[in-house]
């Protein structure tokens, strides 16, 4: 199958006007930086966040020359006293918290048999602790909101209607929770469990009128996955994509665009497969 053209970019439509978000894994061309400049185009506030405080304030600069209601927190998710510190700003700074979107995970490629503990332990506790942890923190706020704490649903203890629900949470998780891949176990296993997370949340999260959902990508290509990754095999599974070539990130950003948006209002609990890839 030859290359096809990625789309033409799609221009925001106000669908998060008025919102407040925190967006994790931020700084740079990836997914999240992606997500962050969908949601300012859509009309959201957003405090990014990232690990890498040099180019988490690079992006932020960047981001503010273009639009207004950009900040940003240096946040270490497997620090459970920096991801509060994360929510905590942005309800200090913007007054109420309503969309937040997880997208902080670490990969890497190694087979099970020669894989340490430490490689194991490492990338489960940045992709899903580090995803619990910034759920947890989210979902305590928003419970708190709902009970009649801090905020607009906070006045009647009731989500805040069709297309303003009391809280959204994205999470970012992957194909390969679904489909197996040599030398990537810890990965698998720890999206796995970010899929399983999120459905569980979801039950949970409904009491307050949050909804919780994950997006799975196949393949969106950003350079910190070409340095990562051989040129062997980003051929190799770019092949399998059905359209024969990779995602944009701001494709899989605009699949979250929608999750967090009133479009997707009746929906908590799944996993969106944003992929082209066949068996």
């Amino acid at each position: 199958m030859g290359d096809v053209e990625s789309p033409a970019y799609v221009t925001g439509h106000g669908l998060l006007k008025g919102r407040t978000a925190v967006i994790t894994a931020a700084a740079g061309a990836g997914i999240g930086g992606a997500t962050a400049r969908r949601f300012l185009e859509e009309g959201a506030r957003v405090l990014i966040s990232d690990a890498h405080a040099r180019r988490l304030k690079e992006y932020e600069g960047e981001l503010a020359g273009e639009f207004e209601g950009v900040g940003s927190l240096p946040c270490d998710v497997t620090d459970e006293r920096q991801v509060r510190a994360l929510f905590d700003a942005a309800v200090d700074v913007h007054g109420r918290l309503d969309i937040v979107v997880n997208n902080a995970g670490l990969g890497g490629t190694s087979s099970l048999v020669d894989m340490t503990d430490e490689q194991w332990s490492r990338v489960l506790d940045v992709t899903l602790n580090g995803t619990f942890r910034c759920v947890r923190a989210a979902l305590r706020i928003f419970r708190e909101r709902g009970s009649g704490g801090a905020g607009e649903s906070g006045r009647t203890g009731r989500p805040e209607g069709p297309g303003r629900p009391g809280g959204v949470i994205v999470n970012n998780a992957s194909v390969v929770g679904w489909r197996a891949q040599a030398g990537q176990a810890h990965y698998a296993a720890a999206k796995a469990g970010v899929m399983a997370l999120t459905r569980s949340a979801a039950i949970e999260a409904a009491e307050y009128g949050v909804r919780v959902n994950a997006v799975s990508p196949s393949l969106a290509m950003h350079p910190h996955l070409v340095k990562v990754t051989t040129p062997e095999l980003l051929a190799e599974l770019t092949a399998r994509e059905a359209f024969g070539r990779y995602a944009e990130p701001w494709e899989v950003a605009n699949v979250i665009v929608f999750l967090a948006s009133g479009y997707s209002s009746y929906l908590t609990g799944e996993v969106v497969s944003v992929s082209s890839q066949h068996p």
